[in-house]
């Protein structure tokens, strides 16, 4: 019976086998080090791709302000009449017709708020020339006291002092308002023309809604449309609880700050209270905005007990209402931790002057909401919340 005997390979067959394997090898990495070569590339150009998006939309940002701003302003204040246009509808009264109303209630309610303001600012300019002669006072003994610090400084160092008296002073000539006068023409009524804007624009907003967030939503793949519509559902809910809760605060600072002018006798206090409360609104600027009127009409009629009382009250309403009433009014809604907030004001309030730091929040809110139904942007989205 035959039997199959198994004959070993010989030294060239191993020899041969293995440069084979050597060069599979050598050609894997080559091939690996290729691939990561092109990672490295590829990943380099998208960090430039995107380092390029946000410079350019950044400066769209900027150059397009004015626009931007009517537009973000529009949407808010469509957002706070939405209640309203939603109740004209319950009577049955067409949507179209309902956002007329709305925004005819909102042009008559900002003239009756800007007339009432404007004769109660007149009535108190006025009035100011009779605490005219305790601010002379008030102002006087302040320069007393910075000649008495001075004369002290030269008898401490009066070599310094002798040296900088010896300093040659500059002596600057006004050449006239027409020039500033003429520079800021064109951006006023730039301004105004834009502002005339906002009342259509919300009219529009108002009226055509189920109409954009249809359409809206019909721009993504079929795929998408479901976490479009969830995430412009969520959006509209983020900025109803921003305004209500912003709209609170201020209610809630207004009446004690009243409460508190009215007591020590500050002149036009419900005035000087409302404006004080809602300045106060604005995130880091606002404690040093509210502190402002009330401390300009009690200059000439309080002591200075009674300013610091105003001080005192103004920041901590402000501490207050900033660190217990706008995260638990307004931060369970739009869950930003502080570091966002805080680059956000810094980011929008230097694009936007103040119009920046007012929006910054809702803006940076609206990013978070989008970041977290995107499967690619979920981790900004995580880093953003608390």
């Amino acid at each position: 019976m035959a039997t199959n005997r198994v004959i070993p390979p010989s030294q060239e067959q191993l020899a041969a086998e293995t440069r084979a394997e050597e060069a599979r090898t050598a050609q894997t990495a080559l091939r690996q080090k290729q691939e990561e070569k092109l990672r490295r590339v590829v990943w380099a150009g998208s960090v430039a791709l995107i380092i390029m998006g946000v410079v350019v939309v950044l400066a769209i940002f900027y150059f397009a302000k004015l626009v931007l701003v009517t537009l973000l302003v529009s949407i808010l204040i469509a957002f706070m009449l939405e209640p309203l246009v939603n109740l004209l509808q319950r009577v049955r009264l067409p949507r179209s017709a309902g956002a007329f109303v709305a925004v005819l209630v909102l042009v008559v309610a900002c003239w009756g708020a800007s007339y009432f303001f404007y004769y109660r600012a007149v009535d108190f300019l006025q009035q100011l020339p009779q605490y005219t002669q305790r601010i002379r006072g008030t102002v006087a003994r302040f320069r007393q006291e910075t000649k008495t610090l001075k004369q002290t400084t030269e008898n401490i160092l009066p070599e310094e002092a002798k040296a900088a008296k010896n300093v040659p002073t500059v002596k600057v000539q006004n050449s006239g308002n027409s020039d500033l006068f003429s520079q800021n023409i064109g951006k006023v009524t730039e301004l105004v023309l834009t502002l005339t804007f906002i009342p259509f624009l919300v009219y529009f907003m108002l009226s055509w809604q189920e109409h954009a967030r249809t359409k809206t939503v019909q721009l993504f793949p079929p795929e998408t449309r479901t976490t479009a519509y969830v995430t412009l559902g969520q959006i509209a809910l983020m900025m109803r609880s921003f305004i209500a809760g912003n709209v609170m605060i201020g209610v809630f600072m207004s009446v004690i700050s009243m409460t508190i002018f009215g007591f020590l006798g500050l002149p036009y206090f419900y005035f000087l209270g409302v404006i004080s409360g809602f300045l106060s609104l604005i995130p880091y600027l606002g404690v040093a905005l509210a502190a402002v009127p009330p401390l300009a009409a009690g200059l000439g009629t309080l002591k200075e007990t009674g300013l610091v009382i105003i001080v005192v009250t103004v920041l901590g309403l402000h501490l207050f209402s900033m660190n217990v009433l706008y995260p638990k009014v307004i931060g369970k809604r739009l869950q930003l931790n502080p570091l966002l907030v805080t680059i956000s004001l810094l980011l929008w309030g230097w694009i936007w002057g103040a119009m920046g730091l007012i929006l910054a929040v809702p803006i940076m809110g609206v990013v978070k909401i989008v970041c977290d139904h995107v499967g690619a942007l979920r981790r900004f989205g995580d880093w953003m919340g608390e």
